[in-house]
């Protein structure tokens, strides 16, 4: 849905699943795939810790963001009545968000699955007509199946930013690449007593908007961390600047990119 709102405007768009995030960012370093389209953070479960280790370690950049409202639905085989469902299956964090529903129906299983949409999918191919899953709208219509009972989320203000992420010197979209305001950063600062808030400070004072601050561990560097940034300005002079500035006071900056607000 996500791939579908930000590229839809191209019309020989493709989509490729893939089964796990490493693969991919592997895919697009390899230029089997033009970009991807990746979660990198919801209103209400938080960061996906393992995109932004991703984004650090392979040679990509962010090009765009954009924001999914998101919306979960009960959903069966055709014909199948609330009262027949006697198991529910989603992604684990579909399942996190649906909390109130679950509670008010404690008879229903609750089995957690590899991805919303596909548990549609699973209980449409299989022929299960007391397995609901909990997934948007487009896969219901996508996979024949219908929603039982809509809007089941337990808050309605849930989103989920999306980055669509591409190849280092992969060719920039003229189109996304005016009125660019907005960079994410990656950074690692010295063992030294205020160095992190001397980095922040140079940060406010090129006049760059701390809009989020995340900490990721070092591999193999225990209790050593990453701080990874996302900052709003309003000239491309004030970005410079602001890194030029960091740069003195840590021994590792890393812009992931550089993109439009969504």
């Amino acid at each position: 849905m996500a791939a579908v709102e930000m590229l839809g405007n191209y019309p020989d768009l493709e989509i490729i699943a893939c089964a796990v995030s490493a693969q991919v960012f592997a895919k697009v370093v390899a230029g089997e795939v033009d970009g991807a389209v990746l979660p990198i953070e919801n209103s209400l479960h938080g960061s996906v810790a393992e995109h932004y280790d991703l984004l650090l370690e392979m040679p990509v950049q962010v090009e765009r963001e954009s924001l999914l409202r998101i919306r979960h639905n009960l959903i069966a085989m055709p014909g199948v009545k609330v009262e027949e469902v006697r198991k529910v299956m989603s992604h684990p964090v579909a399942l996190s968000q649906c909390r109130r529903f679950l509670a008010a129906h404690p008879d229903l299983e609750v089995v957690p699955f590899y991805d919303t949409a596909g548990s549609v999918k699973h209980l449409m191919e299989v022929g299960l007509r007391d397995v609901a899953g909990i997934a948007p709208e487009l896969a219901a219509r996508e996979y024949g199946a219908e929603v039982l009972v809509a809007g089941v989320e337990d808050h309605a203000e849930n989103y989920t930013r999306f980055h669509l992420v591409r190849r280092e010197g992969a060719d920039v979209d003229e189109s996304h690449s005016a009125d660019v305001n907005k960079m994410s950063l990656a950074f690692a600062i010295e063992h030294r007593p205020g160095t992190l808030v001397a980095a922040l400070q140079r940060l406010a004072k090129a006049g760059v908007d701390l809009t989020k601050i995340e900490s990721r561990p070092v591999p193999g560097s225990p209790w050593e961390y990453v701080f990874y940034v996302d900052g709003r300005f309003d000239s491309a002079a004030k970005a410079e600047e602001a890194l030029a500035a960091l740069s003195e006071h840590c021994r590792m900056v890393k812009v992931l990119g550089r993109y439009r607000a969504a």
